[in-house]
């Protein structure tokens, strides 16, 4: 088990503070865990919206979010500045600039352009809308950073133990690529396992498959065990293995029958799933039967932390994700 904590990201954030756009500002789950991040003062909210609807909306749940920036897109002083960098970005697309204008007037665009101008370290959004309004922005703006060819996402999945010590795991990836090819697989999974580190993990990775080793057959089976053999020759300090089962990944038992001598199997704390479809069941499963809280998705590959929420968040998991996102800053 690897231990998880926030502790370590609030001191990492304490001797240096960010900024992080809430592109929702008058959302009454972000305004509380804005009104407590002004109480921590480590990380500092910039919400997103009409001055007074969001003052409004936080007096009327009773949280006080004095000191929070807030920045109307219908009202700022630098937007002539942000349309121009927005057609430099989009010049290849021939953007207006009263194209630039329309599009930013949405607070995903606009939040993601405060990034980009360094208003901003990082930014939160899709309490309200779906994750491609959050993803399509930062793709466009923020782009992937240098050596990364695809953006992708993973899910952190934390289990309180008795012992004091949480067992953690990173599921990849589970929101974004429908159907990965072998070598967005390989880079998925160097992404991630980069990320886990960041939660205390020590990564092994296993490419997951309804076979373990050739014990069955199919597109999908080459798919993961050409993936994992890239991976190995990517990234040869990096302990992989597959494709394996998910019985053969966890439990050692099973391992010893299935893959005597794998140095992951049995082991495995981070999975690189063949498609969404697997990831996004797994993790859900785990989340919902399995104990586990699900922090994510976590996107990975971009230039600057742009993350999402799931519309059916609450307050902890907004503030949360906050805390997150900009330790990853």
């Amino acid at each position: 088990m690897a231990s998880f904590g926030f502790g370590s990201m609030i001191e990492k954030l304490k001797k240096s503070p960010k900024t992080i756009v809430f592109t929702e500002g008058t959302d009454p789950r972000i305004l509380e865990a804005a009104s407590r991040l002004l109480a921590s003062n480590f990380l500092h909210p910039l919400l997103l919206g009409n001055p007074e609807e969001i003052e409004a909306a936080a007096e009327k749940e009773g949280y006080n979010i004095r000191g929070a920036k807030i920045i109307d897109p219908n009202n700022y002083e630098k937007f002539d500045e942000m349309v121009d960098l927005f057609c430099e970005l989009r010049k290849k697309k021939g953007v207006t600039p009263d194209q630039a204008r329309k599009t930013l007037a949405g607070a995903n665009y606009f939040g993601t352009m405060l990034v980009k101008m360094g208003e901003a370290d990082c930014l939160l959004g899709g309490a309200t809308y779906s994750t491609a309004d959050t993803v399509r922005p930062a793709l466009q703006l923020i782009k992937t950073k240098p050596g990364a060819s695809n953006v992708s996402s993973v899910f952190i999945l934390v289990r309180p133990a008795a012992t004091g010590d949480n067992e953690v795991l990173a599921f990849a990836d589970c929101a974004i690529n429908i159907d990965p090819t072998e070598d967005q697989l390989v880079e998925i999974a160097g992404e991630a396992s980069e990320c886990a580190r960041v939660f205390g993990v020590d990564p092994k990775v296993a490419f997951l498959s309804y076979s373990t080793l050739g014990s069955g057959k199919g597109d999908s089976v080459d798919k993961m065990r050409n993936a994992a053999e890239k991976a190995k020759a990517k990234y040869p300090d990096l302990p992989i293995s597959g494709e394996l089962q998910f019985d053969a990944a966890v439990a050692p038992r099973v391992a010893e029958t299935k893959c005597p001598g794998d140095p992951v199997a049995g082991h495995a704390n981070t999975f690189i799933f063949p498609d969404i479809n697997a990831g996004n069941i797994g993790y859900k499963i785990a989340q919902r039967l399995g104990g586990f809280d699900a922090y994510g998705p976590i996107l990975l590959g971009l230039n600057a932390p742009i993350n999402d929420l799931s519309r059916g968040c609450n307050a902890l998991e907004v503030y949360s994700m906050a805390v997150i996102t900009a330790a990853l800053a």
